[in-house]
C-alpha cells in the first residue's frame, strides 16, 4: 500500500482556486452568452468545432471525442440545437449507421453575432488581469497537464 501524498497548504490553496475560478468563469460564460445570444456554453462549444472546420461539418463521434462528452448526451443536445436550427444532421453516403453534423447559416449567423461579446468577456474576466508572462505561465502548465492526461488515459 502506497502512502498518499497529501497537497500543501499552498498546493491545496492554488488547487482550489482553480476549482472555484473554474466554476465561476463557467458560469458568468453561460450567463452572459444566454443573455446575449441565447446560447448556451454547451451550444457555443458545438458551434466553435464546427466553425473550425473548413467545411462546417463533423462526424458525431469526432465530435463527442473532441468535446469530452458522452455521445447520449451530445445526441440529445444536437437534438436540442437542431430544432431551433443551428445545425443539421445529414446522413453519410460511406457510413450507413454515421452521421454528420453540419453547421446552418443560422447556425453560423448565431455564433458569429456571439462570438465578439464572449471574446470581450473573456478578455475583462481573464486576459486583462495578467501580465504577458502569466498568460505565458498559463499556456505551460495548461499543455503540461494536458500532456500528462494524455499519457495516462
Amino acid at each position: 500500500m502506497t502512502d498518499t501524498r497529501w497537497l500543501t497548504d499552498h498546493e491545496q490553496r492554488a488547487w482550489r482556486a482553480y476549482l472555484d475560478m473554474h466554476a465561476r468563469l463557467t458560469v458568468r460564460m453561460h450567463r452572459q452568452l444566454q443573455a446575449d445570444s441565447g446560447l448556451s456554453l454547451s451550444d457555443f462549444d458545438v458551434l466553435v468545432q464546427l466553425t473550425d472546420r473548413p467545411d462546417g461539418r463533423a462526424r458525431v463521434g469526432e465530435l463527442a471525442e473532441t468535446l469530452q462528452w458522452e455521445k447520449s448526451r451530445l445526441s440529445h443536445h444536437l437534438g436540442r440545437m437542431q430544432r431551433r436550427g443551428l445545425v443539421e444532421r445529414q446522413e453519410c453516403s460511406e457510413d450507413a449507421r454515421g452521421a454528420f453534423i453540419v453547421l446552418t447559416e443560422h447556425g453560423r449567423g448565431t455564433i458569429e453575432q456571439a462570438a465578439p461579446q464572449h471574446v470581450n468577456t473573456v478578455r475583462d474576466l481573464v486576459f486583462d488581469q495578467l501580465t504577458p508572462e502569466q498568460v505565458d505561465a498559463m499556456l505551460e502548465i495548461g499543455e503540461q497537464v494536458l500532456a500528462r492526461i494524455d499519457a495516462t488515459s
